[in-house]
């Protein structure tokens, strides 16, 4: 098992940085892949990223292209994921997860565990 906490979210305001960090403890950090998904209110849990085990690649939801960076220290075991000059549409609850999958995993039904969430609210 691996347990999975969040943190860096807040009130950010338009224009700003999102930096957040995904900390795990449990079974080896190195065994499992992990992904970062996004859910604003009424809306279904969407995915953001996924980075591999060593974290030399890494896979992006199409509708997030370009507009984040994820990122991973097997030493620290912390999966960051981050994001410059924000804007309301990000406001969401951001949650990590943990993955056996062998290959890239985008739906919530692919990932084991799930960290409680961040909530990230963006101001105009």
């Amino acid at each position: 098992q691996v347990r999975l906490v969040e943190s860096g979210g807040g009130l950010v305001q338009a224009g700003g940085s999102l930096r957040l960090s995904c900390a795990a403890s449990g079974s080896p950090f190195g065994s499992w892949l992990v992904g970062w998904f996004r859910q604003a209110p009424g809306s279904e849990r969407e995915f953001v990223s996924t980075i591999s085990r060593s974290g030399g690649s890494a896979y992006y939801g199409d509708s997030v292209q370009g507009r984040f960076t994820i990122s991973r220290d097997n030493d620290k075991r912390t999966v960051a994921l981050q994001r410059n000059n924000l804007n309301p549409e990000y406001t969401a609850v951001y949650y990590c997860a943990a993955s056996k999958s062998t290959g890239w995993a985008t739906k919530p039904y692919d990932y084991d565990f799930w960290g409680q969430g961040t909530q990230v609210t963006v101001s105009s």
